[in-house]
């Protein structure tokens, strides 16, 4: 867009929809949930705000554990008959066995893994109960640790851990076999009462309760020791979710309620912190380090505010000590691929501080480069990647003195730190890059630049991405609070505004996190604070990473979508070799999971990693991109990848016997009812890729044989089916139960983000409707996502807007766990944190408002009566169309659609319907008439 152009029209934006777009808070961040998050693409930052001491925990997106290896298992497909014979005939635990044992992917280090863990079980054991409690420099911890001794202060802490209590034996009890329970423990644990063995197990499912016999037990005070293992992820004494009596002893006969608590005084002792490398599946992404700021001690501070603009992205801290204002301001740039922070104050010379680097990494090396640049260097554990970070200080007065341990600047006017860091990796098959190299030349561009000419550089970049959509729904007091107290205070109606900020946090995000030349966003976009994070923060492929681009395309967001289509491209190739493996198959194939090593394989277990379906719902945003943008060109670089996962799945169906349909054999619904053949999400993704596949071909004059084919089977594929209970059949068997609350809501794909179930077979769509209720309004952060997401497809703006505020809800209540909702940051809680609710949630939004899917611009469709006055400008809809609209009175009142592509543009609002013939480059201008 010309520059030009886009000047005036930001001028002609409506006032309302010119409001500052701000989180802000009247405190600092007191965990990494409260922190805001900034970021390039590539770097990302977590900014707490603190007063006497600053923290900025960072990333880099191409930080992971792992190396470049085979995943697939060579000879996998010589069982695939053997399993889908055994699912045939109803064996579902048999088939799971074998595909357990022989079809799942490879992981690393499993050939020598059993050596060596029998050797380090061997010396951690040699150790007995009495000299582990005789040995020095046991530690307080505060248990239970619910996500793993990591959060409690043990980051990275593999190996053996051994932990002791007391508990007083009431003299009531001398002589009675009592019940010790100790909830969930990860991984093994060996419990001991005063010496003696009571139990082991394990297990992070298993509830430890261990029978304490009379014998061991002492008059008074009784001694337990538990001497944990735990080989990789989280480890500890995790207690349990539900609402029962934990850490108790009682009576054998009596109930968990009437136990002695054991003392909350618990400490440990680390035995052994090096256990061998647990065998994985697939890396995960790893935090790289944490940049301090120590300030000296100058009295209490007033008029504390931190906030990030995300108009500006930049994120400030302000407040006033001593009379004196100090200001700090922090953003990433994605053109100086650098993280900024910059420090002022109101008089002169008042900046005085240490900054340091610190980094949760074992191999890791602070050092001093030069007179105004501190290093850290970081290598992972389980891999073969290693990184560098430059923090250089340039200041406006005062003084800089580096050492190898911090960097010092004493009674400064104005400082600015410029922060950089690079790894070795350079592809999933290369990790020859030079991170010393790469992290020094951006740090010395911006040495030659101002502050102000950079951040005005940042704000260019960024806004020419997040300018040209804006939404309004409205004005309350509400919107005048801290950020943290409108999300407890949140209703539709009592802060709309806060919607309007949840979808442009998630537009920010988006553009944050997901830039040309890097990698996509992962499951926490870009950041992460923990060497063991939930799920790897890698790709699950069986909805989060899709859900993280739903909104790319409406959102006038299309650019971001590069690294997933480069991405995209990489898994095209390694699938190959699993289709080869796995099924013997040409094309490629896609499992639920995946890395920034690209594996395609199987992995986790066979109940739910054996998801054949993951390639052809990636090959879904290549169409969308298309449909949206009607770049030709970008059709034709892509179709080879629609056309090889169009051709795995043509020969990896399979008639089934009984119906004679074609079905997908071995598969799963993502993550509900094991492996099974014929689950109704497969064939709605498989027949939308061949009829998607198809059309591309025709538009390119390609492949008329393999269009031909690819009509001719996805008419042969297995149908949706409506069941007894009037529900949308999740299996090719009809026994969905109706009280599931299960969270994936997988059959309905074909409703969204698929199109086939619509309004043009409405008893198809009344049984997913149907299904939907069934599954009910809770869940977690990215399901209700996209649970409002189809609502809106079902028409229903004020379920989905129900839905929303479920979305919106506190996931910390302060009572209890977490829940589903949003942290004080707006980030979406799973929980724990996944970044694709934000994402979800803000796609579901632009889905009340337009809707393209069926071929038409649908005005409207599922506006919910909160947001009876609003307007929007700049969604886009499929045929190359963008789209501004104002509402009132819950009614459209004008609409004005510029055509990108000159293609014909059907409109739809409120049973009316018009055709306009149009041409690229014009705008065309309606009222709520459609005249």
């Amino acid at each position: 867009m010309p520059r030009l152009f886009l000047f005036f029209l930001l001028l002609t934006i409506p006032a309302a929809a010119q409001q500052p777009l701000k989180l802000w808070y009247a405190q600092p961040a007191a965990k990494w949930t409260d922190a805001l998050p900034i970021g390039n693409g590539r770097l990302g930052g977590m900014v707490y705000g603190g007063v006497g001491q600053e923290h900025i925990q960072f990333n880099e997106a191409t930080l992971w554990t792992g190396r470049p290896r085979a995943y697939a298992r060579p000879g996998a497909a010589q069982y695939l008959p053997q399993i889908r014979q055994l699912l045939a005939e109803g064996k579902q635990a048999e088939a799971e066995a074998l595909a357990e044992q022989h079809f799942m992917g490879l992981k690393d280090h499993e050939e020598t893994y059993d050596t060596e863990k029998a050797a380090w079980l061997q010396k951690i054991r040699a150790v007995s109960v009495a000299q582990a409690l005789a040995q020095p420099g046991w530690k307080p911890l505060a248990i239970p640790t619910p996500n793993g001794w990591e959060s409690a202060g043990l980051e990275g802490l593999d190996g053996a851990v051994w932990f002791k209590t007391t508990f007083d034996l009431p003299a009531a009890w001398t002589g009675k076999d009592l019940t010790l329970s100790l909830g969930r423990i990860r991984d093994v644990d060996v419990t001991y009462v005063n010496g003696q063995q009571v139990g082991t197990d394990e297990g992070i499912s298993k509830k430890r309760r261990y029978r304490v016999p009379a014998a061991v037990l002492r008059p008074g005070r009784n001694e337990v020791a538990i001497q944990v293992l735990n080989f990789y992820d989280k480890g500890g004494l995790i207690g349990v979710k539900e609402k029962q009596p934990v850490f108790v002893v009682y009576p054998e006969s009596a109930a968990p309620e009437t136990g002695v608590a054991l003392s909350p005084d618990w400490q440990y002792w680390v035995q052994d912190a090096n256990p061998p490398l647990t065998p994985s599946y697939q890396a995960s992404y790893q935090p790289f380090g944490d940049l301090w700021l120590d300030f000296p001690q100058a009295g209490p501070a007033t008029g504390y505010r931190r906030e990030l603009d995300i108009r500006q992205a930049v994120a400030q801290t302000t407040y006033r000590q001593n009379g004196v204002t100090y200001t700090r301001e922090y953003f990433a740039s994605t053109p100086q691929q650098a993280l900024f922070c910059h420090l002022t104050a109101s008089a002169k010379g008042k900046i005085t501080l240490n900054a340091r680097f610190a980094s949760l990494h074992d191999k890791r090396k602070i050092y001093r480069v030069d007179d105004h640049t501190l290093a850290l260097a970081v290598q992972v554990r389980d891999g073969v990647l290693r990184g560098v970070s430059y923090l250089r200080a340039t200041t406006k007065g005062g003084k800089v003195t580096v050492t190898n341990d911090q960097l010092r600047i004493e009674n400064a006017d104005e400082v600015t730190f410029s922060l950089t860091a690079a790894t070795n990796f350079k592809s999933y098959q290369d990790v020859s890059g030079q991170p010393e190299q790469l992290a020094k030349q951006p740090l010395d561009q911006a040495a030659k630049r101002s502050y102000a000419d950079l951040k005005a550089a940042h704000m260019r970049d960024y806004q020419q991405l997040f300018n040209p959509f804006a939404i309004d729904l409205g004005h309350t007091a509400n919107e005048q609070l801290p950020t943290d107290q409108r999300i407890l205070k949140f209703s539709p109606t009592a802060d709309p505004a806060l919607l309007a900020l949840y979808l442009q946090f998630g537009r920010y995000l988006l553009i944050s996190s997901s830039r040309a030349g890097g990698p996509p966003a992962n499951l926490q976009g870009l950041w992460n604070e923990s060497l063991t994070p939930s799920w790897g923060s890698k790709y699950t492929t069986n909805i989060n990473l899709e859900m993280n681009y739903w909104p790319a395309e409406v959102l006038n967001l299309s650019v971001c979508t590069a690294p997933l289509f480069g991405f995209i491209d990489q898994l095209a190739q390694t699938g190959r070799a699993t289709a080869q493996a796995n099924y013997n198959a040409p094309g490629w194939v896609l499992h639920h999971n995946t890395d920034i090593w690209a594996g395609t394989a199987p992995i986790n277990a066979a109940n739910h990693g054996i998801w054949v379906t993951g390639a052809a719902w990636l090959c879904q945003p290549v169409w969308e991109h298309y449909q949206f943008t009607q770049d030709r060109e970008f059709l034709r670089q892509q179709y080879p990848v629609l056309r090889d996962a169009a051709r795995f799945y043509a020969t990896f169906l399979v008639k089934d016997p009984r119906t004679g349909w074609l079905i997908s054999t071995p598969s799963n619904s993502p993550e509900h009812g094991g492996l099974v053949a014929g689950p109704t999400m497969d064939h709605q993704i498989i027949r939308e890729l061949f009829n998607t596949t198809s059309a591309a071909a025709k538009i390119l004059g390609e492949d008329a044989d393999l269009q031909k084919e690819l009509t001719t089977k996805a008419a042969q594929i297995a149908p949706n089916q409506i069941g007894r209970h009037g529900q949308l059949q999740e299996w090719l068997e009809d026994k969905d139960d109706p009280t599931d609350t299960h969270r994936h809501v997988s059959h309905l794909w074909g409703v969204f983000p698929g199109s086939e179930i619509s309004p043009a077979d409405p008893k198809l769509l009344q049984a997913a409707r149907t299904s939907l209720t069934q599954r009910g309004d809770g869940g977690t952060g990215w399901s209700l996502a996209w649970k409002v997401n189809l609502w809106a497809r079902f028409r229903d703006g004020d379920h989905a807007q129900r839905i929303l505020q479920n979305l919106l809800s506190p996931a910390e209540n302060g009572t209890g766990p977490e829940q589903g909702g949003v942290y004080k940051n707006l980030f979406d809680a799973h929980p724990p944190f996944q970044i694709d609710g934000n994402f979800g949630g803000a796609a579901g939004m632009a889905e009340m408002l337009l809707q393209s899917q069926t071929g038409a611009l649908d005005l409207l469709p599922a506006l919910p009566t909160a947001w009876a006055t609003g307007s929007v400008r700049g969604l886009r809809a499929r045929g190359g169309f963008v789209v501004d609209m104002q509402w009132d009175g819950g009614k459209l009142t004008t609409v004005e659609i510029k055509s990108e592509a000159g293609q014909e543009c059907v409109v739809k609002y409120a049973g009316k319907e018009t055709r306009l013939a149009t041409k690229a480059g014009k705008i065309y201008k309606l009222n709520g008439e459609l005249r």
